[in-house]
């Protein structure tokens, strides 16, 4: 087995949707990104590339890239998951949380699990998504941005 870490960050900016875990959120801003900016998704695949000793997400899906520009992340996700699955690993689980002062985030957390956990084509048992507040402290806590943390274990597939 193997373990991996990731933390992705945005800024919130006017005029985007939000959109974490695969799933929008109503709110007055949105992430800032070449993609669709969803930190948590981000977060979730450098934890698992990282696990594999595949580097980060930029190496893969460069945001320089005019293929990647606008994309869903949980496409990308899938394709993060392909990338493990022909080297022979498999999700056991994955802990994250969002780091973000608004908007409240518990209701939306079973859909993001859903939604993670399709893209990964595990349980949603295997996969726990948190949510926490900075107390207004740092650029999270002013409302200026949203951060996410990840662990996961991957497995050889059985």
């Amino acid at each position: 087995m193997r373990i991996g870490h990731g933390y992705d960050v945005h800024r919130l900016t006017e005029n985007r949707k939000l959109i974490l875990g695969g799933v929008e959120i109503p709110y007055t801003k949105g992430l800032l990104g070449h993609s669709d900016a969803d930190v948590l998704t981000h977060a979730i695949m450098d934890s698992l590339l990282g696990a594999a000793a595949l580097g980060d997400i930029g190496q893969w899906f460069p945001d320089n890239s005019p293929e990647y520009a606008g994309a869903n992340s949980i496409l990308l996700l899938q394709k993060a998951i392909a990338l493990l699955k022909e080297r022979g690993w498999q999700v056991g689980n994955i802990d994250a949380t969002v780091i973000a002062q608004q908007p409240k985030l518990k209701e939306y957390i079973p859909a993001m699990r859903r939604r993670l956990a399709g893209a990964c084509a595990v349980e949603e048992g295997q996969i726990s998504v948190k949510a926490t507040t900075e107390e207004h402290l740092g650029f999270t806590g002013s409302g200026e941005g949203i951060a996410a943390h990840s662990v996961c274990l991957i497995v050889p597939i059985q």
